[in-house]
């Protein structure tokens, strides 16, 4: 059977004002910095001449002015799509890794232990987001597109990335993809290609 796709690229929000603080967002918000809003138009540069037939978000605001931007260099309209939302981070959502330490004290060192089924406390594990994955590909898929772009985040984006690469749990949690880079997958062979958007913003 064909693959649906002929490549699929993906790419997270530009910095936010809680990346800066070190605060963990997950379905939780904050707004773009001038970084980050920066780094989406450089990933839009690097997307240009790609022939991207359509884009996809997450409905948090982040990921939807990221795309936006993009979109609007592009000539393209984004369309939000649920499932890209990022993994839901339940009672530590917005809490800085000293908070949830001593909030929660020993919890990160047990999530350590199997970080795939783990779930945050009144929230989402990354088994729960790979499931979620699956079905933001099969609706995608189900719009004929073949070479769409998917602004989401790191965690779901971790979850994609196994989907279209094909790699284990463990191969795809040790991925990692900073605000700039936007990843091109070819799931026929799982090639995997990392384009660098240059950003040449001071961090302000």
């Amino acid at each position: 059977m064909e693959d649906p796709f002929e490549v699929v690229y993906l790419a997270r929000h530009g910095e936010t004002e809680w990346n800066r603080r070190g605060r963990r967002q997950g379905q939780l918000d904050s707004p773009l910095t001038v970084r980050g809003k920066s780094q989406a138009d450089a990933v839009a540069g690097v997307l240009e001449g790609c022939r991207v037939d359509a884009i996809f978000h997450s409905p948090l605001g982040r990921a939807a002015q990221t795309a936006q931007i993009i979109a609007t260099r592009l000539h393209a309209t984004p369309t939000e799509l649920t499932e890209l939302a990022e993994v839901h981070h339940g009672d530590v959502a917005g809490l800085t890794g000293d908070e949830i330490d001593t909030r929660f004290p020993g919890m990160m060192a047990i999530r350590d232990g199997d970080k795939f089924l783990w779930r945050f406390p009144g929230g989402e594990s990354y088994a729960d987001a790979d499931a979620r994955a699956t079905s933001a590909l099969a609706a995608i898929a189900a719009t004929g597109v073949r070479r769409p772009l998917l602004v989401s985040h790191e965690m779901i984006g971790r979850m994609l990335l196994r989907q279209l690469a094909r790699l284990d749990p463990a191969a795809a949690l040790a991925t990692s993809q900073p605000n700039n880079v936007v990843v091109a997958i070819e799931p026929t062979t799982g090639c995997c290609s990392r384009p660098i958007a240059v950003d040449t913003t001071a961090h302000l």
